[in-house]
């Protein structure tokens, strides 16, 4: 069976249209099917439609995403009660442990992103993981910081993902592999993409997983939900003459 594949986390700011429309080219010739590139601003859905257009033109699927960096729980619950319907995936930045455990439980948060390269800033442990496995979140790594760190910040890292890779794992909570990146040059192939989530403990069939279902199976969900069907994980409501 043949794979699609999503990048969900491409970082080029959408006002740069040449910058944009390079990276577009490139998934598209790298096998992608999906991409995302965060957006949050007042012309949003000006942004959104322009970058729909493109992305059809050029044989892909853009899901709209939102990045946050809350600085407070309070923050975060503002964040998600305004945007959560305008967005297909919302992407939580756990900057604190307070963040952090609130963004684990809360339904509304996709993905989970621990950005900093200080472990001790690194807030994944097995109280996060067994929050996130009730609230369906998933655990998102960015492999950028792996092509352009060297040396002992590197090891670090690659340290401090295998501890977290192994939690999310004894817990069932999904691995989603995307690129954070913003310069052409540093885009991957999907099965590159994989191939170096080997250097942090996933085997082939989990690797391809966080770089295919696992995305595709979060924008899935979010987009019956926001189409009004769906009611719980599993139940949705189709009207006669509808289907999903």
């Amino acid at each position: 069976m043949t794979r699609a594949f999503a990048d969900l986390h491409l970082q080029v700011s959408p006002k740069s249209q040449q910058a944009t429309q390079r990276l577009i080219n490139r998934a598209t010739k790298f096998g992608y099917s999906v991409i995302s590139i965060p957006l949050v601003s007042g012309k949003l859905r000006d942004e959104l439609v322009k970058l729909r257009i493109t992305c059809s033109e050029a044989g892909l699927d853009l899901v709209s995403r939102a990045d946050f960096h809350p600085r407070t729980q309070n923050e975060l619950t503002h964040f998600l009660r305004k945007f959560r319907r305008q967005f297909e995936v919302i992407c939580v930045n756990c900057d604190s442990k307070e963040v952090a455990r609130q963004a684990a439980k809360d339904r509304r948060v996709d993905l989970l992103s621990f950005s900093s390269l200080d472990y001790r800033k690194r807030f994944f442990d097995r109280s996060e993981a067994e929050l996130a496995s009730c609230s369906l979140a998933a655990l998102e790594v960015d492999v950028k910081p792996l092509l352009v760190l060297a040396g002992p910040p590197r090891v670090r890292l690659l340290a401090s993902l295998r501890r977290e890779v192994a939690i999310a794992s004894e817990y069932g909570v999904p691995l989603v592999v995307s690129s954070g990146v913003a310069e052409e040059h540093l885009m991957r192939t999907p099965r590159d993409m994989a191939s170096l989530a080997f250097l942090f403990g996933l085997d082939q069939a989990s690797a391809l997983d966080a770089t295919s279902t696992n995305p595709l199976a979060i924008v899935k969900r979010n987009r019956e939900k926001l189409r009004g069907h769906f009611v719980a994980p599993g139940i949705s409501i189709i009207k006669e003459g509808e289907t999903l």
